[in-house]
């Protein structure tokens, strides 16, 4: 059941509103790149000659353009799942365009777990948990080398400072992941003001150094990229990775337009971000022209001496807030993970009755938080972390593009010849700074990709550890109009009582109920066979918290509903459907629930140590009952071994 509600996103007031929020945290990343993007360009060795000057800048400008305008704003952003984006939302849409291609030819319908799935969804799968990977190695950099710049501004104050750098990091950073309780959105509107102003005095910035040097204007020419690209062979793969640099963060754009929306995020980067962005890019070319030893720390030497430390100072709370676009993406990306059961589950809290996408994971909270102290206390400079810096981007924005041109061609319907016009140019855009990243594993980039290959390991397990279960359960399990058609006024025996069995399906008949009729050849009087429905809408109201059915012979089949915004009350909520269960005893009813207990089996799943793996995950998964608010004196759990 799903109670008619409006899109609160379609109203103006909530797109400005939660457009503010969007400046506060999707656009941290990328909104801080001009403090080391083009100084980064010019530390290889390239000399800050005009032709040089024009053609960094203009790279910058037309990857901007081509990666965040154009593939993630304009294309990649329409293809939500759910209204939600990143790289498993892309996912979802491949895979399920894959099934609906495949099963014309073989004449079966796709099983859900995909344990045997064949010809192309594993590959897209395989490409899309890569890419899932990268941007969680990512997550755990981007917080770490944000907040590190940003304090290390302290040298610029005294350098007698310095020793302070690492615990001022590390206070902040705990004290970044301490505020996610509190939600996306009131997070991003407290920095939402402080980011407008950071991009408004990047804006200004180089507007007015566009003005002393309009020759930079040229810039906008693509040649000058291309030229650069062409002159300098094999070194243009440093200038590639370097520039690369100016698009950190592009990827958070998708990951977290579930957080704000769409259009929110669109208004935010087309009416603000971007044109500053631009701006200050050509203003620090305009900057080397004139004063080529200006090269070395271009944003800064643009500001005037009089306004250097308020400019330290706003940098670094606008390097602080980068970290915020990747964490909140990474609960997103967590939270679909688990929903295409790709991770065992945990406990997700909603913290906006706006957008369905702001949530906030605990568990995952805390191990991000410790992963990126860790990078900090090992790498200990941003410097030391530079090098790790690109690589999973660069790698999880070509796997969007692939993931994306599949949509297009297969979901989407486009046609091969339209798809390919606009697929092969971003693809040979994404694979180019793709060939500069590659080149920064040795220098640091085999963080991310190490940390990548373990996340990859753990979702591949998990996805064909949950396919064997499945098939088991599956098989294991009894249709309820079958049970329900064993039942007669002679057999079984009633026992006076109601007894409430939870289950996660809908059709399924509980483990836990079958195993109880053929042992004592005995039910209660009343059985509730109940099921928990989480709809898109924030709240249910009262009258259409609950879906009744009468199956007959004592027993009933209840779904209660919950928005997200709800809490989940099992107990409370049926006792007050007790008008709609007449005669069913709610007063003490006994809660029944199974739980699997995992062992090792016969069941291919190698090498050992991933059988290992599984049985770990899967005996510590959080089951729904964990928080669904039943009294612990009427709770009964029934386990059940189950062999893998």
């Amino acid at each position: 059941m799903r109670t008619p509600h409006t899109d609160p996103r379609e109203d103006k007031k909530n797109t400005g509103y939660l457009a503010l929020g969007a400046l506060g945290i999707v656009f941290g990343d990328i909104g801080t790149s001009p403090i080391y993007a083009v100084q980064a360009c010019f530390s290889h060795g390239l000399r800050p000659e005009p032709a040089n000057v024009l053609g960094v800048i203009s790279l910058i400008l037309w990857g901007l353009t081509v990666v965040v305008s154009l593939k993630y704003a304009l294309l990649v952003m329409r293809a939500d799942n759910h209204g939600e984006g990143g790289v498993f939302s892309l996912l979802a849409l491949a895979l399920r365009a894959a099934r609906r291609t495949a099963e014309p030819d073989t004449g079966q319908v796709q099983s859900r777990s995909d344990g045997a799935s064949g010809g192309i969804v594993w590959p897209l799968m395989l490409i899309g948990m890569f890419g899932a990977a990268l941007f969680f190695g990512d997550s755990m950099i981007t917080p770490a080398i944000s907040v590190l710049s940003a304090v290390e501004g302290l040298d610029v104050v005294s350098p007698r400072l310095h020793g302070l750098v690492l615990p001022i990091a590390i206070t902040i950073l705990v004290t970044l992941f301490i505020l996610q309780r509190f939600g996306s959105q009131r997070i991003g509107n407290s920095f939402g003001p402080i980011m407008v102003g950071w991009f408004v005095c990047l804006g200004i910035l180089g507007l007015s150094s566009i003005r002393a040097a309009p020759v930079i204007l040229r810039a906008l020419n693509p040649l000058y990229a291309v030229r650069l690209i062409a002159d300098h062979g094999w070194s243009s793969f440093a200038i590639l990775g370097a520039a690369l640099l100016a698009f950190t963060g592009g990827e958070a754009l998708y990951a977290d337009m579930g957080h704000f929306g769409l259009k929110s995020i669109r208004v935010a980067w087309y009416g603000l971000v971007m044109p500053a962005l631009a701006l200050n890019y050509l203003g620090q070319g305009a900057l080397i022209l004139a004063r080529p030893w200006a090269a070395a720390d271009p944003l800064y030497l643009m500001v005037p001496k009089a306004l250097a430390l308020p400019m330290v100072v706003l940098a670094s709370a606008a390097s602080v807030i980068a970290s915020q676009a990747v964490i909140s993406g990474f609960f997103s990306i967590v939270r679909e993970a688990m929903q295409m059961d790709y991770l065992p589950r945990f406990s997700v809290v909603h913290t906006s009755a706006l957008e369905r996408g702001q949530v906030y994971v605990p568990k995952v909270n805390l191990f991000l938080c410790l992963s990126v102290v860790i990078l900090v206390l090992l790498f200990r400079s941003s410097g030391a972390l530079g090098g790790a810096y690109g690589f999973a981007v660069a790698g999880a924005m070509l796997v969007d593009t692939l993931l994306a041109s599949y949509v297009v061609r297969h979901a989407w319907g486009w046609s091969g010849f339209v798809a390919a016009c606009l697929f092969i140019p971003l693809l040979t855009f994404d694979l180019t700074f793709f060939a500069g990243a590659v080149g920064k594993i040795p220098e640091g980039g085999w963080l991310p990709l190490s940390v990548g290959i373990l996340i990859l390991i753990v979702f591949v397990t998990w996805k064909q550890g949950r396919a064997i279960v499945h098939d088991l359960s599956h098989s294991r399990h009894q249709r309820l109009e079958t049970f329900i058609a064993g039942i007669t006024p002679q057999w079984p025996a009633r026992a006076p009582g109601t007894s409430v069995y939870l289950v996660p399906t809908l059709g399924a008949v509980p483990p836990a109920l079958t195993s109880a009729l053929n042992r004592y050849q005995t039910l209660p009087q009343d059985v509730i066979i109940l099921n928990i429905a989480k709809e898109d809408a924030p709240h249910i109201e009262a009258q259409h918290k609950a879906t009744i059915h009468s199956l007959g012979m004592g027993l009933w089949h209840v779904v209660l509903h919950y928005g997200f915004m709800d809490r989940v009350n099992v107990a409370g909520d049926l006792r007050a459907q007790g008008r709609h269960l007449p005669g069913v005893d709610l007063d003490k009813p006994a809660f029944i629930v199974g739980r699997s207990i995992f062992v090792p089996g016969p069941h291919t799943l190698r090498p050992h140590w991933r059988k290992k793996l599984f049985l770990w995950l899967a005996n510590n998964v959080e089951e729904e009952f964990d928080y669904s608010r039943m009294p612990s004196e009427q709770l009964i759990q029934i386990g059940s071994q189950v062999e893998v």
